[in-house]
């Protein structure tokens, strides 16, 4: 318990020293310069389209893995957790040679420019995100009786219906939980965003890139606005996920 709460007064004292070292004045006027505008704007934007289609993938994907048994599901797992191990750079370092390759040059010549550009930004996130929200669906299919389904499937229900009206409402908490979380997660991404999409002042100048922009400059107060917006971004996240899926373990 004492552990518990030193910690706890040693996070509050480094969230409180952001209202210590700037005032509030500042803040307020910091906040409301264009440039942190546009980067909350595009940070809520990226990040809502990135977490939607991490969802979309999550599912079907989730869902092979835990009910499906083939030959290499362990390396196939492995595979999708690499987002998760991998520093983020080395993900968008890995995009970057992608799209400097032919295939990858031919794809955005003749339908969309993903290299420092805002699309770019989206797939960065996505990467980073999807696996994310792979975990924390997956344990909601494997905890699920497969005996719903069949259930489905005797009262005439073939397979895809019994999958939407059956086992998707059943793991709706987990499905939600993992969207709120893919979204908090892609508003923080930083080192596979900027590598892949670069840090170019009101371009593809999300929050976290705004930072380490800002930081370059000693701008300060800046830097203290955003991450003011950045520590709310966050808690409410944990206590929507916490609200959501309760005492249901997602690892």
């Amino acid at each position: 318990m004492l552990i518990l709460i030193i910690l706890f007064l040693f996070i509050f004292s480094l969230i409180g020293a952001i209202f210590v070292y700037t005032g509030v004045e500042e803040l307020v006027y910091a906040l409301l310069s264009g440039e942190v505008l546009f980067s909350i704007k595009l940070s809520l934007f990226t990040a809502t389209i990135s977490a939607l289609l991490s969802v979309i993938v999550a599912i079907p994907v989730a869902y092979a893995l835990s009910s499906s048994d083939f030959h290499g599901k362990t390396i196939v797992d492995s595979i999708f957790n690499l987002p998760i191990v991998l520093p983020p750079t080395a993900v968008g370092a890995i995009l970057l040679i992608f799209f400097t390759t032919s295939p990858g040059t031919a794809f955005e010549e003749y339908f969309l420019e993903f290299t420092y550009a805002v699309p770019g930004i989206i797939l960065a996130q996505f990467m980073i995100v999807t696996a994310l929200a792979i975990r924390v669906i997956k344990p909601a299919f494997d905890n699920l009786d497969p005996e719903y389904e069949q259930v489905a499937r005797t009262l005439g229900k073939n397979k895809i219906q019994a999958f939407f009206e059956v086992t998707l409402p059943l793991c709706k908490k987990a499905i939600i939980a993992a969207g709120v979380l893919a979204w908090g997660r892609a508003i923080g991404e930083f080192g596979a965003t900027v590598t892949l999409a670069g840090a170019t002042r009101m371009k593809t100048e999300t929050m976290p890139i705004a930072i380490f922009l800002n930081l370059a400059e000693a701008n300060v107060t800046q830097v203290t606005a955003i991450i003011l917006i950045l520590i709310i971004i966050s808690l409410s996240v944990l206590y929507v996920v916490q609200k959501t899926i309760g005492g249901f373990r997602i690892w």
